[in-house]
């Protein structure tokens, strides 16, 4: 999956970061991998030219229409392997192949392209279409279901918290009320009610951007899902395995780093206990500087432009 920005429908899927991703990913060219957001493949199909002839990869999406790009993969390439379900089902996915533990992970967070794309999926207020915007059509309520049941309260805390959109509680006493005079059932309904609710409007950005960020947010459980994968992802990491994760917007990157930063702190004493720095057990060590695209990929694809990638490596 890759970035969580709108322009201009039917641009080609384009791998965000796809060579700094796959140089920080893969150390061990026989090792085993797993692609936690397999999205179309273009890292999957990176990482399988860097790997060797006994290198691993294991491919994991919700999207049904990225399991099919996948298997038709597998066909391809016996070393690869693809799980339908959430990357927060790693230790499971990893399970069935076998595996207690991976040599590195790669998560390219946020919507692809093609799910931008599609019409039918909902994600876009540029192009209208049934409001569903689940990752997996094929479980969870639609963006449409749960905005004609949730409490405005939760609708607001869902726009302010993942959409970081300020007129949050304007914008979710809009909903309600357009709720009750008939169904919100299309992207251009909502993004309409937005765009009619919201005073401000940013300069360059289209008004309904921040809501439906939240809203997809909460509709797939994002960040929830994200928080999980982090601690297994850095559980199961070999000795010199790496972590390298491709985030979109503010919160997914923040989390990220706070997370990054809590492991290769360690676990800190109790207070008052005298303990010298040296001394504190110390697993995981920074990869470089925050990565982000170059202004070459940048200006042939504009949906990197807000992307970053943090490396994270096990050293014990």
């Amino acid at each position: 999956m890759a970035a969580s920005v709108e322009v201009e429908a039917g641009e080609a899927h384009q791998t965000v970061l796809l060579e700094e991703a796959v140089s920080s990913l893969v150390t061990d060219k026989t090792g085993v991998y797993v692609d936690g957001t397999f999205g179309r493949g273009g890292h999957s199909r990176k990482i399988l030219e860097t790997l060797l002839p006994d290198g691993r990869l294991l491919g994991i999406d919700k999207d049904p229409e990225a399991i099919s790009s996948a298997k038709a993969l597998m066909k391809d390439d016996s070393r690869f392997s693809i799980y339908h379900g959430s990357f927060k089902e790693l230790k499971g996915a990893m399970g069935e192949q076998g595996w207690s533990d991976v040599s590195g992970v790669l998560l390219d967070l946020g919507v692809s392209s093609p799910q931008l794309d599609d019409a039918s999926r909902g994600f876009s207020f540029l192009n209208d279409g049934p409001l569903d915007m689940r990752m997996n059509p094929e479980k969870g309520l639609s963006a449409e279901q749960w905005l004609a049941a949730a409490e405005e309260r939760d609708i607001a805390f869902a726009l302010k918290e993942y959409g970081e959109e300020r007129f949050a509680k304007r914008i979710a006493r809009a909903i309600v009320e357009a709720r009750a005079k008939g169904v919100i059932d299309t992207t251009a309904k909502l993004a309409k009610i937005v765009a009619d609710a919201n005073p401000a409007w940013e300069k360059g950005k289209n008004p309904a951007t921040r809501a439906f960020q939240g809203i997809r947010i909460q509709i797939n459980n994002e960040l929830g899902d994200l928080e999980s994968v982090l601690e297994t992802a850095s559980s199961i990491l070999k000795p010199g395995g790496r972590l390298v994760v491709i985030s979109f917007h503010s919160l997914e990157d923040r989390m990220v780093k706070r997370f990054m930063r809590r492991k290769v702190k360690g676990m800190e004493p109790p207070p008052g206990v005298p303990v010298m720095h040296d001394q504190i057990e110390r697993h995981f060590t920074l990869v470089g500087k925050a990565i982000k695209p170059s202004r070459q990929e940048v200006d042939v694809n504009i949906r990197s432009r807000s992307a970053v990638m943090r490396v994270m490596e096990k050293i014990g």
